[in-house]
């Protein structure tokens, strides 16, 4: 792989090449993708997701969008500071006309869009949605589709509805958000299929990544940026280069920033949080500034600064000094796992597991978010699936009045259920559950 391949300006649809030294700076195209995705529809319903606590009443702990936008910010410090190096280390990109802030337009643009198509309910509302289709009813109902395709709806992930959603077809919008495909190749985590599963310690190739729906739409980003098959039959590729750096600034924003939520909670007591935070910064806290600091929220907010600004270099050191590896498509680590700092970033998850993610209050949500998506899902199909064979009753008609059109869009069968599952997962935690009162007959 190559970095003037790698830093694609194309859009979806384009006749004409667009080359960087042509790009207007006023409305450079991957600035314009940032723009184009926080004013989306799909990005305002994160206001109302779950980043670790479902429903929370508190006014202080994160959702995904709280989330995805300090994820977009570390990723433009991440993307800048290795842009800088890069250019350094390639001045021919320089003399087409690529600056640092091309590459942390295109990480942050890609990280703003990172949870974009994750349901309600965190993870578990991937895996709500994918047991479904283990049911005997689910099975019956996907029983023609292909074994990819089947694949698809029993593994549902987050990650691939992302990429369908960013550019699916609606009117007016031929191309989705059209973006270009610099940020769908940093997008796009996991750049495989559902199938074939072969195990492997590769950090790509931990999930997948694209819908049989989006197979042909990849595979033209893929081939005019130069990702490599890593398949005999083309079903996993490459990560882009820059995935690497979206990917880091994720990693450093659940570190930190659920860590203090769980302090912010009382999950974790304050003085145990804060040993942990100076343990990562020990070689960069300046102690006169740390000791004038009265109050534990006052500390709390400079060593959680000083801790994100000191994993944004040394992901920035590891990016350059792996980039060889990384631009062959063989670095099988995430950059946190190879940071130096690797021990006090595993303390600090290991609490925030044990009282953040595994706490009561938590697990209790995620068990009621299972069933919640679980039913309303299956009212969507079946209403859906009798709609498409002539066979909808009064009641299936009305649960597809409250439905978008795109659920019954098509007529194929595959494409039926993607949506019904996409329409699902686009809910918001509070829509949800106001929709499985509803059809539980609670008003």
């Amino acid at each position: 792989m190559n970095w003037p391949q790698l830093l694609s300006l194309k859009k979806h649809g384009d006749t004409a090449p667009r080359l960087r030294n042509q790009q207007d700076e006023l409305r450079l195209g991957f600035e314009v993708d940032y723009d184009r995705i926080i004013f989306s529809s799909q990005f305002r319903s994160l206001q109302d997701k779950t980043q670790v606590i479902p429903l929370s009443q508190t006014g202080f702990v994160h959702t995904r969008l709280t989330h995805s936008l300090e994820v977009s910010v570390v990723g433009r410090s991440l993307g800048r500071m290795a842009g800088q190096k890069i250019l350094e280390r390639h001045p021919d990109l320089v003399d087409l006309g690529y600056k640092h802030q091309d590459f942390g337009a295109i990480v942050a643009a890609a990280a703003l869009s990172h949870d974009i198509g994750n349901p309600p309910f965190g993870h578990s509302g991937e895996k709500a949605i994918g047991s479904y289709f283990s049911s005997e009813k689910g099975n019956a109902v996907m029983s023609s589709l292909s074994r990819k395709q089947q694949q698809d709806l029993l593994d549902f992930e987050g990650n691939a509805n992302g990429y369908r959603l960013l550019n699916m077809n609606k009117p007016g919008s031929p191309g989705g958000l059209r973006l270009s495909y610099a940020t769908l190749g940093a997008f796009v985590k996991y750049p495989k299929e559902s199938l074939p599963k072969k195990p492997t310690s590769h950090i790509s190739q931990k999930k997948y990544g694209i819908f049989q729906s989006d197979v042909p739409h990849f595979e033209d980003v893929a081939m005019d940026m130069g990702l490599k098959n890593t398949s005999e039959t083309g079903e996993a590729y490459h990560r882009h280069p820059l995935t690497y750096l979206v990917e880091a600034a994720d990693d450093i924003c659940y570190t930190i920033i659920d860590f203090e939520d769980a302090i912010n909670l009382g999950n974790i007591p304050e003085d145990h949080a804060l040993e942990q935070l100076i343990n990562l910064v020990r070689d960069n806290i300046k102690t006169e500034t740390y000791s004038i600091l009265s109050s534990t929220s006052e500390r709390l907010a400079y060593l959680r600064a000083l801790a994100i600004g000191t994993l944004i270099t040394d992901c920035v050191e590891t990016f350059m000094k792996h980039e060889k590896e990384i631009l062959a498509g063989t670095l099988s680590h995430s950059l946190t796992d190879l940071s130096k700092y690797k021990p006090q970033i595993d303390d600090i998850l290991a609490l925030t597991v044990e009282n953040l993610y595994q706490h009561p209050d938590v697990v209790q949500k995620e068990v009621a978010g299972y069933k919640i998506l679980r039913e309303v899902l299956d009212a969507v199909i079946t209403a859906s699936m009798n709609e498409l064979h002539g066979q909808e009753s009064s009641y299936d008609k009305l649960i597809l009045q409250l439905t978008p059109d795109e659920v019954l869009a098509s007529e194929n069968l595959y494409d039926r259920l993607l949506a019904a599952c996409g329409y699902v997962a686009s809910l918001t935690d509070t829509k949800s559950v106001k929709l499985f009162e509803i059809i539980n007959g609670r008003i």
